[in-house]
């Protein structure tokens, strides 16, 4: 009997619930690659249905997400926005705090309630 699962089954299923979503999305984005932070969001689209149930929700063309959403994609704010809003997942912008000694920064991650997580950097 096999005991394991690949990596990307459980992805796919914890990336169902937005929570787990948005804190993987905010992962991939500290690292400030944008071809990362797309397949990270193709990830979530594929874990909560698909492009084509996306496309329905967002009234986007699938043509059009699939090349948004590609490796090469470069897409505007405002669609990246309608995308991860189907998800009841939002894009935000949070302050760098630096301690005082300047050996570790924290970023603030805002969970889905609102409230600030801090994470050493």
């Amino acid at each position: 009997m096999n005991r394991t699962i690949s990596h990307h089954d459980y992805l796919m299923k914890h990336l169902t619930d937005s929570t787990e979503a948005a804190a993987y999305l905010n992962a991939v984005a500290e690292d400030g690659d944008i071809k990362s932070l797309l397949k990270a969001v193709r990830n979530v689209v594929e874990a909560q249905g698909g492009v084509g149930e996306l496309a329905k929700k967002t009234k986007l063309s699938r043509t059009t997400l699939y090349k948004t959403l590609s490796s090469t994609g470069n897409p505007e704010v405002s669609t990246l926005d309608a995308i991860l809003a189907v998800y009841d997942i939002r894009i935000g912008f949070f302050p760098v705090i630096e301690e005082r000694a300047g050996r570790h920064r924290q970023s603030a991650l805002r969970t889905t309630s609102g409230s600030a997580q801090y994470q050493a950097r």
